[in-house]
């Protein structure tokens, strides 16, 4: 197939090469940042509407709400490129009720519209062995299933427009209350004068174990905060979460002072950090640190 491609960051660009790798053809529009392997391999149109012209399928992987909206809607956006027929899928994390309007606005052009977000990071991405939770109808995720498999593994359709969405921001806030619950226990650990590295070794084989303990518990005691995946992307996805928590009146406590911790983080110059850089916000309230930074 011929397939459109917009954002080819640190997730979106192994996700478009396991697609080519699939025998795909991807079409991606003209952009300064794109380095000259990505032009060598893909190829380049002028702008979104022209890709959104050229390919049966468009995949949107951006950073957030506005970055959908000025891809699809904008100038030269992918909505003017439509026409009947064609599939866009959303792979970004935003908000749930602005993805029901796109998709409402898309299916006025006589096509398909999935939002399909993904978690597992940049090494689920590289990997092709990303979560990808979807909303839609049936029909829809049929026809986008196939690619779906050619980056992730856990695929699951879990209900209409803006459900995918729905479940990405509850991932979220797991993944964000387990980074903090991480980096507390290894702060604590390693203030009380344990070695970090073995208490995580310890705490692997008991009912603490997760993924988050086994790869950002490591990154916290090897300082090693590139991304990743940001804080600022994960701040964002909180504050999805606590808006959606205020409309529907759901309280979410942890959620909203782990938000904190993140922002924290931002005022220490750390939104680029990748997001087990949140200890560094509870290390500077112990007035310790879990090891010495590199």
């Amino acid at each position: 197939m011929k397939i459109g491609f917009i954002g080819l960051g640190i997730m979106g660009k192994p996700m478009a090469q396991h697609l080519q790798s699939a025998g795909h053809e991807i079409l991606a529009p003209d952009r300064a940042s794109l380095t000259a392997e990505l032009r060598a391999a893909f190829t380049i149109l002028p702008d979104a509407a022209a890709v959104a012209a050229a390919a049966e399928v468009v995949i949107l992987m951006v950073p957030d709400t506005p970055d959908v909206e000025a891809a699809l809607f904008g100038a030269k956006g992918v909505a003017e490129g439509l026409s009947p027929g064609k599939l866009v899928i959303d792979m970004s994390s935003i908000s749930p009720t602005a993805t029901k309007g796109f998709a409402a606005r898309i299916a006025e052009k006589g096509c398909d519209y999935l939002d399909a977000p993904v978690s597992g990071g940049e090494v689920g991405a590289k990997q092709a062995t990303l979560t990808i939770m979807v909303g839609g109808s049936e029909a829809a995720f049929a026809r986008g299933k196939p690619l779906f498999e050619s980056m992730g593994k856990n695929i699951t359709l879990v209900g209409e427009t803006g459900a995918g969405q729905t479940c990405k921001v509850a991932n979220q806030i797991i993944v964000a209350l387990t980074i903090e619950a991480v980096g507390e226990a290894l702060v604590f650990a390693s203030k009380a004068g344990a070695d970090p590295a073995k208490v995580r070794q310890a705490l692997m084989g008991g009912l603490a174990t997760s993924r988050i303990l086994e790869l950002h518990g490591e990154r916290m005691i090897k300082r090693t905060f590139a991304p990743g995946f940001r804080i600022e992307l994960h701040q964002k996805d909180l504050n999805l979460a606590l808006q959606a928590g205020k409309e529907l009146g759901v309280a979410l406590p942890n959620t909203a002072s782990t938000a904190q911790l993140f922002a924290a983080c931002a005022a220490l110059g750390g939104a680029g950090w990748d997001h087990s850089g949140m200890v560094k916000a509870l290390e500077t309230l112990a007035a310790h640190k879990v090891a010495p930074d590199a």
